[in-house]
C-alpha cells in the first residue's frame, strides 16, 4: 500500500497523452501532483486510502489544455465593451453598438471589437452607416483578427484623415472612388485613430484579465502563452500575480516594436526580470512579420491575384508587406536568442514563413532553436519547400485550427486572392506533423473561439462544428487530406503547447510526478467522436489538484 492520496478520480476514461499507455481508468493526486494513474485496481493498490474519491460516472479526464497563442486581455476587454463577435450581419453590428450606447451612454468613445470581414461587402465596413448609429460619438471598432478597424466620420475628423491623407508606411486607408476615407483602416493606419482613443486604465485591464482567466479556466485551459504583451499588459499580469489572483500557468511573449531597432533588446531583458520577480515567465519575444491575406497585407512569395496587383499597404509588386526586413529579422533573432529568449513569430504568408525560418537558420547555433523552442504562429500559407525545414531547424508549428475550414471569409476573401495552388498550401497541419514538426495548439482568442474543444474538432474534421454554423448546412471539409487524428489534435493543445511553453516537465500529460492540472469532460471524445466534441462540456478544471472551475455536476 502507498501513502494515501488527497484525491482519486475514478470510474471514468482517462486519456494520459502518453504514447506508451494512452488510456487509464483512475488518477490519484497528492500534494498537488499525480502520484498514480492506471486501472482502478492499480491506483487503489498504489495509494491505499484516499482523502476524497470522485466517481466520474464514465466522464473523461484529460490533461489541462494549454493555449500556445491567445490574447486574454483583448478577450476580456471585448467581453466588457461593444462585443461584435456574435454579429452575423451589418444590422446586428449596428444593434450591438446601440446596445453599448444604451448600456454606457456617457462613454466618450464607442470602443469594441470582434466584427468579421465577411459581414461587409469586400470585407470593409463604412463610416457613413456607423454615423447613423453613433451620431457625434467617435467610434473605434477593431475586427476579429485585430488587423483592421471600423471608424466613423467623427473619428476620422478628429484624426484629420481626409482624401489628401497619405497611407502610413505599414498601413492602408480604405478609400471611396473619390479618394475620401471609407471608414476602414488596415494595419498601421489603425494607429491614426487609435492613438486618440482614451488609454485603457490599469483597473480596467486587470479586470479584463481576471475575466479572461475565469473564461479560459471554464473551458479547461490551465495555461497559455500571451502572444502580444506590452508594458501595460505586463503590469496587469504582475498586479494580479502580486495579489494572488493569477492562477493559471502563463508565459508572456513580449512585443517586439517594429518601429524600433535592436536597441530594445536591453529593455526586453529588464522587463523579463521584472516579471520574474512576480513569479511570471516572460522569456518569449513576439516578432510580427506580416499582416493577413484577406487585406492583402500578408507577405507572399508571388503576387496576389488582384486587379492591378499593387498599391495600398506597401504592396511591393502585389506581394504584401514584410513588417521587418529579412536582415533585421535575422539580427533580432540572433540577439534575443543570445539573451535566452524564445522567438514567437507571427507569419501568415509563405514569404513571411520563409523569412522566419531563414532568420532561425542564419542565427545558427546561437539561435539554439531546440532548447529555446522558437515557434511560428498561424503558418497559413507554407510553400512545399519549407515544410521539412520546421523539423530540421527545430522550429515548432503554432497552429490555429479553427480557421482551417470552409466559411465565408475563406471562400470570398482568401481563396480568390491566393488562387487554387496556393490555397492548397493552407493550414498544412497533417503534412507538417508527418514531416516531424512539433505541433502546438493555439486559439488566437478573441480572433476566434477560445474553446479548445471546438478548435480540436475542426483540426480533426476540417469543417466548422454545428455550434459555429448558426443553423447553416455543413460544408465540405477544407483540404481533407490535412485532417489530423483526434489524439494528435488533443496532444497539440496539451503536450505540444506545454513543450512550446517550456512546461513539459510538469504538465501536458497525466503521469506520476506531474502537476495535477486536469480537466473533466462530460463524455469521452474517443468514444463519441470528434463531431460531438464541442458538446462535451467541461465539468471540472483543476490546477495542482485544486478546483479552478466546476459546474456542480460532480
Amino acid at each position: 500500500m502507498g501513502d494515501g492520496a488527497d484525491l482519486v478520480l475514478t470510474g471514468g476514461a482517462v486519456w494520459t497523452g502518453r504514447p506508451d499507455r494512452p488510456f487509464a481508468e483512475a488518477v490519484a493526486v497528492r500534494g498537488g501532483r499525480v502520484v498514480s494513474v492506471g486501472s482502478a485496481r492499480e491506483v487503489r493498490d498504489a495509494v491505499g486510502h484516499a482523502g476524497e474519491a470522485v466517481e466520474l460516472g464514465g466522464r473523461a479526464v484529460l490533461p489541462g489544455f494549454q493555449d500556445a497563442h491567445c490574447h486574454p486581455t483583448s478577450g476580456g476587454l471585448q467581453m466588457r465593451r461593444c462585443d461584435l463577435g456574435e454579429a452575423l450581419t451589418m444590422a446586428q453590428c449596428h444593434d450591438a453598438v446601440r446596445e453599448y450606447l444604451r448600456r454606457d451612454p456617457g462613454a466618450p468613445w464607442v470602443l469594441g471589437s470582434g466584427w468579421s470581414m465577411e459581414t461587409f461587402p469586400g470585407g470593409t465596413p463604412d463610416a457613413a452607416s456607423l454615423d447613423l448609429v453613433c451620431g457625434d460619438r467617435p467610434a473605434f471598432l477593431v475586427n476579429r483578427d485585430g488587423h483592421s478597424a471600423w471608424v466613423n466620420g467623427r473619428a476620422l475628423a478628429l484624426a484629420g484623415i481626409d482624401a489628401s491623407s497619405p497611407d502610413p508606411a505599414h498601413g492602408r486607408i480604405e478609400r471611396l472612388a473619390s479618394g475620401e476615407p471609407q471608414g476602414t483602416l488596415h494595419e498601421g493606419a489603425m494607429d491614426l485613430v487609435g492613438r486618440l482613443v482614451p488609454v485603457t486604465g490599469s483597473e480596467e485591464l486587470e479586470a479584463a484579465l481576471a475575466d479572461a482567466q475565469r473564461h479560459l479556466l471554464s473551458l479547461g485551459v490551465t495555461g497559455w502563452q500571451d502572444a502580444m504583451v506590452g508594458d501595460d499588459v505586463q503590469r496587469a499580469y504582475e498586479s494580479l500575480a502580486s495579489s494572488g489572483q493569477l492562477r493559471a500557468r502563463v508565459r508572456l511573449a513580449l512585443w517586439w516594436d517594429r518601429e524600433r531597432g535592436v536597441e530594445q533588446v536591453r529593455e526586453l531583458v529588464a522587463r523579463r526580470a521584472s516579471a520574474a520577480r512576480m513569479g511570471i515567465d516572460a522569456s518569449s519575444v513576439k516578432i510580427m512579420l506580416d499582416g493577413v491575406v484577406e487585406t492583402r497585407t500578408a507577405a507572399l512569395l508571388d503576387p496576389y491575384l488582384v486587379p492591378g496587383g499593387g498599391g495600398g499597404c506597401g504592396h511591393e509588386h502585389g506581394t504584401g508587406k514584410l513588417f521587418l526586413e529579412p536582415e533585421l529579422a535575422e539580427e533580432a533573432v540572433r540577439l534575443v536568442a543570445a539573451e535566452g529568449f524564445q522567438v514567437h513569430f507571427h507569419a501568415i504568408g509563405d514569404r513571411a514563413v520563409r523569412v522566419a525560418l531563414d532568420a532561425v537558420a542564419a542565427a545558427g547555433e546561437r539561435a539554439d532553436a531546440r532548447r529555446l523552442r522558437h515557434h511560428v504562429a498561424h503558418v497559413q500559407v507554407v510553400h512545399p519547400d519549407d515544410v521539412p525545414r520546421f523539423h530540421r531547424l527545430g522550429v515548432a508549428v503554432n497552429a490555429q485550427p479553427f480557421w482551417a475550414c470552409v466559411e465565408p471569409q475563406m471562400t470570398e476573401l482568401t481563396i480568390p486572392v491566393l488562387g487554387q495552388e496556393r490555397s492548397s498550401w493552407q493550414y498544412r497541419f497533417a503534412t507538417l506533423a508527418d514531416s516531424g514538426a512539433v505541433l502546438a495548439g493555439g486559439s488566437d482568442w478573441p480572433v476566434s473561439t477560445a474553446n479548445p474543444l471546438e478548435e480540436i474538432a475542426v483540426a480533426v474534421s476540417r469543417a466548422l462544428p454545428e455550434s459555429a454554423r448558426h443553423g447553416a448546412a455543413p460544408e465540405e471539409p477544407f483540404l481533407p487530406s490535412e485532417r489530423i487524428a483526434l489524439a494528435t489534435a488533443i496532444g497539440a493543445f496539451t503536450a505540444g503547447s506545454a513543450y512550446v511553453n517550456h512546461r513539459e516537465s510538469d504538465s501536458g500529460t497525466i503521469e506520476p510526478g506531474k502537476l495535477a492540472d486536469l480537466v473533466v469532460l462530460e463524455h469521452d471524445p474517443f468514444e463519441t467522436g470528434a463531431d460531438r466534441l464541442p458538446e462535451a462540456r467541461v465539468r471540472l478544471t483543476m490546477l495542482a489538484g485544486a478546483v479552478a472551475h466546476e459546474d456542480g455536476s460532480l
